[in-house]
């Protein structure tokens, strides 16, 4: 079976001069990591043996080349598996992006990715459906809702448990998420888990803050220890904040 050789994208960042960061091994083979330039942008790149696919080593060799990178430079990252035929196809793509480029590095100058995510605990769960008339009364009875009987019953506790979820989301929002949010330089909010994660939240971080932020992360967790776990992670490349994903017709 023959073997097709390519070039694999890790990100982009802001620089004139040849680069290079060492090796990465993907789909098993080593090669150096270097860069390709068009005007004051560089492609931080790999050269690449047959498709690579999403396993645990590629992905992981992905990740840590692009948090190697992000030790340097202010980098736009590519999502996984940008792979390109030659250094003159993935220069065409750099050209037509160029201005859009420019416009990120701007936007996520020194900045960083971090993550929080807000998972309930269930015995605080617990204690608001008990302190609920409805529900703590059918939790209490035990009540067979498989049974054709009790259809209209499930159909409102449904829509109850379900509005209680949500206004503690509510409160996740109000407490926990826009508070950060007016130290972020922005914010998003991924999609949730109903009755489990009450929050999923990205936050764009100038590093001139990102003590301070992390402060405040600690203060709102002694506020809500007692009803949720945080999962606070980073710092991550900014993908939550980057549009632009290179895409390429056909494959290796």
């Amino acid at each position: 079976m023959s073997r097709h050789s390519g070039l694999y994208v890790f990100c982009v960042i802001p620089e004139k001069q040849q680069k290079r960061f060492g090796k990465v091994t993907m789909n098993g083979v080593e090669n150096e990591i270097y860069t390709i330039h068009h005007q004051n942008t560089a492609l931080v790149v790999t050269k690449v043996t047959d498709e690579v696919l999403p396993n645990r080593n590629n992905l992981l060799a992905h990740q840590q080349t692009i948090s190697k990178v992000m030790q340097q430079y202010t980098i736009i990252p590519m999502s996984f598996g940008n792979v390109f035929h030659s250094e003159q196809d993935a220069l065409l793509v750099a050209q037509h992006l160029q201005s859009e480029f420019e416009k990120l590095f701007l936007q996520l100058d020194n900045k960083i990715e971090v993550g929080l995510k807000v998972i309930v605990k269930q015995e605080w769960l617990d204690q608001l459906i008990k302190q609920d008339n409805v529900l703590g009364e059918w939790k209490k009875e035990k009540k067979d809702l498989s049974n054709p009987a009790n259809f209209y019953d499930q159909i409102h506790l449904g829509e109850r448990a379900q509005n209680l979820v949500l206004g503690i989301e509510h409160r996740v929002e109000e407490e926990i998420y826009r508070p950060l949010l007016e130290l972020a330089d922005a914010g998003k909010q991924n999609n949730t888990i109903a009755g489990k994660v009450l929050l999923n939240a990205a936050f764009l971080i100038d590093r001139k803050v990102e003590e301070g932020f992390d402060q405040k992360v600690n203060e709102l967790y002694e506020l809500w220890k007692e009803k949720a776990e945080f999962k606070y992670s980073g710092p991550w490349p900014a993908y939550n904040f980057v549009n632009i994903r290179l895409r390429i017709e056909g494959k290796l």
